[in-house]
């Protein structure tokens, strides 16, 4: 029996603009890998998964029929951290994200809890840090 990955119990959900492109500069950028895609009309994204590590964030082409009103955001309000395995690696995801077009709005930093960080705006101006800090429950 194959056994799923177990998935972090949070999952962010994001709202694109394009969310075809920004499905492209997730991977490009930050190395997200598309888990599931279900493509909307008219070059839309109804639903997407993409993971890092074993977490996940889900998203969606903001849409202006949407889901109604109700449950419509403003695209480009998020921010996510994602972890990554060593201070080193930081630096170097950095340099990758930054290669890929995303704008670095704070370079890799030290923390004074602990870990090292860096801090970027995707396609749609959220923002999207990674570092080596490990929150513990």
């Amino acid at each position: 029996m194959n056994a799923k990955p177990l998935i972090s119990d949070i999952v962010p959900t994001l709202r694109y603009n394009d969310a075809p492109a920004a499905v492209k500069f997730l991977q490009d950028a930050f190395g997200l890998k598309p888990v599931m895609i279900v493509p909307g009309d008219n070059d839309t994204i109804a639903h997407a998964e993409l993971s890092f590590g074993n977490g996940m964030v889900m998203l969606g082409s903001n849409l202006p029929e949407g889901c109604g009103q109700e449950l419509k955001w403003p695209v480009g309000g998020a921010s996510t951290y994602c972890i990554l395995g060593s201070d080193e690696e930081v630096t170097e995801h950095c340099a990758r994200a930054e290669a890929a077009g995303a704008t670095v709005v704070m370079r890799p930093t030290d923390q004074e809890y602990g870990g090292r960080d860096y801090t970027a705006r995707d396609s749609e101006g959220n923002l999207w840090s990674f570092g080596s800090y490990r929150p513990q429950v």
